[in-house]
């Protein structure tokens, strides 16, 4: 957890992308991320925060199929994606 507001129920989380290869494990790491803080009971929503300085994801815009609604038992996280590049 890189950041956690408990005052908003939210938590932000930052990816760094490192390289190619990095940059296709993105999705599947913000993957895992959604599913732990989806039962976390401080956390309702997630704003998971990816920084790309050297454009390496080759697709961006394809994390934001990961935003919305995402249920885990009887917990609720709202996630959205932010792609930052220089």
């Amino acid at each position: 957890m890189d950041f956690f507001l408990p005052a908003h129920d939210l938590v932000i989380e930052t990816k760094c992308v490192r390289d190619r290869s990095h940059a296709r494990a993105i999705g599947d790491e913000l993957v895992l991320d959604i599913a732990h803080y989806a039962v976390h009971p401080g956390c309702k929503k997630l704003w998971c925060v990816v920084y790309d300085p050297e454009h390496y994801l080759t697709n961006p815009e394809g994390l934001k199929d990961l935003e919305g609604d995402h249920k885990k038992s009887d917990r609720n996280v709202n996630v959205k994606v932010f792609v930052v590049h220089k």
